[in-house]
Formats: structure tokens, C-alpha cells, sequence
């Protein structure tokens, strides 16, 4: 009776195993065959480091027609680009991915000019261009270069005391020229007090943060410029009049920007908004966090940006120009016209309430079909500078702003983001805490906890 017993237990156990063994069986194979037919991913990254950015999205989901992406490597390290490339096939039924291994294929690399292992060439529609590297800014680049056709040029005006290109210093637009190659823009600096007329070859001009006034025949050429269908940006501070480092009013070129519709008033905005102190930015720094609508900035709800030294302006259309606003300093922000000494009270009565205006758009209408000029006008020009660029939402604003400005409107949008520096920085007595912490505390604690446990059951 016993033994029949045994093995009715037996058996039932048997049949449960054999149950949970094909659950799980199946389980697997149900998992593999979604995941082989669609292959998703979660980034739990803070900055979305392994996710291809907006800007790669809408151009790659745009496309009217197929888009090939060809990667040239030994066949042994076609794995070193699965990965971003696979990212690039999952966003579009349009894009196909191929794999060519020049030694085995010399004629497609010789065919695609390729010369060094490594390489990614895009083509569409006949167009092809090869990536400046394996990364998403070199791919998605290389998309930009086949889809525009076309080489854009931004100028940058010098000889009054402007931010310099090629300066790495803290004061510098070395990092915007930088970020402006990336977009697949060429930068090079000219100088209206040599020759007072915009190059042909300019797409966009920019006047950044002079600190002497331009005469008139510089503001005459960009008068021609803009008004002929060109482009420009205008980043202008406040007028200080502190020590060595005066600002002039620049008059001249003030009043050309109030005929288009844009008063430069002559003052500071102090920002008193507390958020703005818990990012550690000052009162002469003005933080915005709200937009208002336009291509330029409808992609950057959500995103701070951050404008040192800002002045305000007033706005109204012309004859010939439409000119809107952009954002506006906070509602707790103050603009002060003592701007001649470094003692400012924000509580002074005579100050101006905010929110106060800091950038405006406007276009020209020149008469002509497809001639439109247009110009963008911000009361700063340190937020694009090295050591303020990178702050928040700044990179994607003055990004979107030349393309806005160069008519790539299509590009508008959020860029790949860089790498965080996550170190932990720690002072040596800090290090030895952790060390003798981890080192001894931690494992001393588990095995006085281990013998009371063991003194306790004898």
C-alpha cells in the first residue's frame, strides 16, 4: 500500500515537472522569437546616452525614399557597428543596412572610394557621403550632407571686440564653431572694417557681443544683407560701463535694428528667481524655462536655458517686417539701468518688472519670391560662449536658432546628447572614510552579526 502510494506521489511529481519544464520552455522560445522579430531596447540612462536623438528621428522618419547605410570592415569586427547601425534600421522601413568586407569585396570599397577600415557611407537616392566616424553625430551628419547638397557658411563678424572663433579661452566661441561643424555648417570670420560687404558665400552672418560701436558702413552692408534676402543673428549685451571692460552703446547699429522693429532698451536684467540660485547661477544671469511659439524654439519645452549679462528690448512689426518674440526673463526678474557701477539693488523702486524680453525673430520681405530676409536679435552673447554653451538647453537653442536662420527648419530639434562626467570627487580624508569603511566596518559588522547568530542556535 505504502509502495503504491510512493509512486502515485512520484508520478504526480513527475507530471509537474514536466509541466513547469514546458511552461518555461515555451516561455523561452516565445520571448526569443519576439525579441528576434522585434528588437527593443530601454535606455535607464540619465542623458539617453544609447538612444538615437530627436533630430536623427525626424530626419531618419522623414525620408521619401530608401536610405543605405554601408559599412566597411573586416567580417570579424562587423559587431563594433551592430549596434547604433541596428538603431538607424529599427527607426524606418526605408533605411537598410549593409556589411562590406573590402578584402573579400575590393570592388564595392574601391566603387565607394573607401580606404581605411572603419568607414560608413550613406547614400540616397544616388547621393552618397561617408560619415566622419561611427557615432551618431557622424552618421546623422552624413544624412544632413546628402539631403542638403549644399555647403552653409556662417560668418562671423569681427573687428569691434566680438567673441573670436578661434579663442579656447573661457570668453570664446571655439566650442560654437565646434558645435556648428557637427551640424555640418562651416564657420570663418570677416571683418566690414576692411571690407564693408557681406561675402556672397555667407548663409548666416553673425554679430557676436562687439564692445565698440560698428560705423556706418559696416551697418550699411549688413543693412543690404539682410534686406536683399540674407540671414543674420544678433547677440547684443548690455551696455556696462565698468572699469576696462566698457560696452558701448553702438548706436548705430542700435537704430538699424529698431527700423526692423527691435528697440535695444539700456539696462540689465537681474533675475530673482530662487530656481535660478539652486543652479547656481547669479542675479545677472536670467533664466528661461518657458517659450513662446516658434520653429526656433517649440522643440525646447522643458529645457532651461541661461542668458549672463542680458539687456531687455521692445518689439513691433514695420512695413516690411514681422518680427515675434521668443521667451522672456521670469516674472520675479528686474531690469536696472545703472549699469555703471558694480553695486546694483534689485529693490530699487526705478527698476523695470519682468518678465522682461531677451530674444526676438524676424523676417524681412524683400518682394522677391523665396527672398526672405530674416534676423534673430538675443540681449546676450555670453550664453553661447565656452564656459556657458554647455549649460542646459543652450547648445540645442543656438543650434536651432542657425538653422531656423539658414532655412533647415527640418533639423530643428533636440541633439545627441554628451557624455556625463558621473566622478565622484572626494578629499583624501573622505577616501579613507569609504576605504575603512567598506575595507573593515562593512565585514566586521557581518561577522559579529554572523557569530550571534551562531551563538544563538547553540
Amino acid at each position: 500500500m505504502n509502495t503504491e502510494l510512493l509512486k502515485a506521489r512520484q508520478t504526480k511529481f513527475a507530471g509537474y515537472i514536466a509541466v513547469y519544464v514546458a511552461i518555461i520552455i515555451t516561455a523561452v522560445v516565445v520571448v526569443n522569437v519576439l525579441a528576434n522579430r522585434y528588437d527593443k531596447s530601454y535606455d535607464g540612462t540619465a542623458n539617453k546616452r544609447y538612444s538615437l536623438s530627436d533630430q536623427t528621428r525626424k530626419i531618419v522618419r522623414e525620408l521619401n525614399q530608401d536610405a543605405t547605410i554601408r559599412y566597411f570592415d573586416q567580417s570579424t569586427r562587423y559587431n563594433q557597428a551592430k549596434d547604433i547601425l541596428d538603431q538607424y534600421s529599427n527607426l524606418s522601413p526605408k533605411i537598410h543596412i549593409e556589411y562590406v568586407d573590402p578584402d573579400k569585396s575590393p570592388e564595392v570599397a574601391r566603387a565607394a572610394s573607401i580606404k581605411n577600415y572603419g568607414a560608413v557611407v550613406v547614400e540616397i537616392g544616388g547621393k552618397k557621403e561617408e560619415a566622419k566616424s561611427l557615432t551618431e553625430e557622424g552618421i546623422t551628419g552624413a544624412f544632413i550632407r546628402v539631403l542638403k547638397n549644399k555647403t552653409r557658411t556662417v560668418c562671423f563678424v569681427s573687428g569691434s571686440g566680438e567673441h573670436q572663433i578661434d579663442d579656447s579661452d573661457r570668453n570664446g566661441y571655439s566650442r560654437f564653431k565646434e558645435l556648428l561643424g557637427k551640424d555640418e555648417y562651416e564657420s570663418k570670420s570677416i571683418n566690414l572694417l576692411q571690407k564693408a560687404e557681406i561675402p556672397a558665400d555667407c548663409t548666416v552672418i553673425v554679430v557676436g557681443g562687439p564692445t565698440s560701436d560698428y560705423q556706418q558702413p559696416e551697418v550699411d552692408a549688413i543693412k543690404t544683407y539682410v534686406e536683399s534676402g540674407g540671414r543674420a543673428l544678433f547677440m547684443l549685451d548690455a551696455p556696462l560701463k565698468l572699469g576696462k571692460s566698457e560696452i558701448t552703446d553702438n548706436d548705430v547699429l542700435a537704430k538699424q535694428l529698431e527700423n526692423w522693429g527691435v528697440t535695444l532698451n539700456k539696462d540689465l536684467i537681474l533675475d530673482l528667481n530662487p530656481v535660478g540660485q539652486l543652479a547656481g547661477l547669479g542675479p545677472q544671469v536670467a533664466l528661461v524655462s518657458s517659450y513662446e511659439s516658434h520653429p526656433i524654439v517649440n522643440e525646447m519645452k522643458g529645457n532651461a536655458t541661461g542668458f549672463p549679462l542680458s539687456r531687455s528690448m521692445e518689439i513691433k512689426n514695420g512695413d516690411k517686417t514681422t518680427v515675434e518674440k521668443l521667451f522672456t526673463s521670469s516674472e520675479t526678474s528686474v531690469a536696472t539701468t545703472n549699469l555703471s557701477s558694480p553695486q546694483i539693488d534689485p529693490n530699487d523702486p526705478k527698476n523695470k518688472k519682468g518678465p522682461l524680453t531677451i530674444a526676438t525673430a524676424g523676417s524681412y520681405n524683400t518682394g522677391k519670391e523665396n527672398s526672405q530676409g530674416r534676423f534673430v536679435v538675443v540681449g546676450s552673447s555670453s550664453w553661447t560662449a565656452n564656459s556657458f554653451i554647455n549649460f542646459n538647453g543652450n547648445r540645442d537653442l543656438v543650434l536651432n536658432t542657425m538653422n531656423w536662420l539658414s532655412s533647415d527648419e527640418d533639423l530643428i530639434s533636440i541633439r545627441p546628447k554628451e557624455q556625463d562626467d558621473r566622478r565622484i570627487t572626494m578629499t583624501q580624508s573622505q577616501f579613507s572614510w569609504v576605504r575603512m569603511t567598506s575595507q573593515f566596518l562593512l565585514p566586521l559588522v557581518v561577522i559579529v552579526f554572523g557569530v550571534s547568530v551562531w551563538w544563538r542556535r547553540r
